[in-house]
């Protein structure tokens, strides 16, 4: 199957063109600036630590790893059920593979409410940007949970949008735009949904493990 222009017969006798290769360019390219963001706030968390590397290791003891560690399961097993759903419509298997995409998207929502309670323990405790509390530290805690909630806060943003695009993945796969012949929409899909995953495995040992 060339992957690359290819001419499509639709009702009626028409053609229809589709760039494979051109929509997958344009995915890495939206990738690489997503990259450019999170690198710039990895460096920004790095001179940070240098600075204050006493405050940042009492401001991280307030993180549970146990939390940090099952959300990295859960982001880990749904890149798998991604990366299995586009092996699934690849053998025609549509509706293993709309199920594959529906516990991606499941395991995401895990994450989310994971990320919610753990923040809320946050709040309980009066740490979150420019509480009373917070305010007190010492400048180097203020400087990490700020970047605690900016990341992570920035990450959480990126899995919803990540499930939005997974949401209409179904969909195509549903009404038959996405079939074993035509698949880029997926593979555009699980690609930004790896690159969540990816970016959380550096937040994760950046905030739960370096104390």
């Amino acid at each position: 199957m060339a992957e690359t222009q290819d001419a499509l017969l639709i009702a009626g006798g028409d053609h229809v063109h589709r760039d494979d290769v051109g929509i997958k360019l344009g995915m890495w390219l939206f990738l690489f600036t997503e990259l450019i963001l999170f690198g710039g706030l990895f460096l920004v968390y790095a001179v940070y630590r240098y600075l204050h590397p006493q405050e940042f290791h009492l401001a991280a003891q307030e993180l549970d790893a146990l939390v940090g560690t099952i959300n990295t399961i859960l982001l880990l097993t749904s890149s798998l059920t991604v990366a299995m759903s586009i092996t699934a419509i690849r053998e025609g298997r549509k509706w293993l593979s709309i199920a594959l995409v529906l516990v991606t998207i499941i395991l995401a929502l895990a994450f989310l409410g994971n990320k919610y309670f753990e923040w809320a323990h946050k709040f309980e405790h009066g740490i979150y940007p420019r509480s009373p509390l917070l305010l007190e530290m010492p400048p180097g805690e203020i400087l990490y949970f700020g970047l605690y909630f900016v990341m992570t806060g920035i990450h959480a943003l990126h899995v919803i949008i990540g499930m939005v695009v997974l949401g209409f993945s179904v969909r195509f796969l549903w009404t038959g735009v996405i079939t074993e012949h035509s698949y880029v929409r997926l593979e555009a899909g699980a690609l930004y949904w790896h690159l969540v995953d990816i970016i959380w495995i550096f937040l994760f040992p950046l905030f739960y493990l370096l104390h």
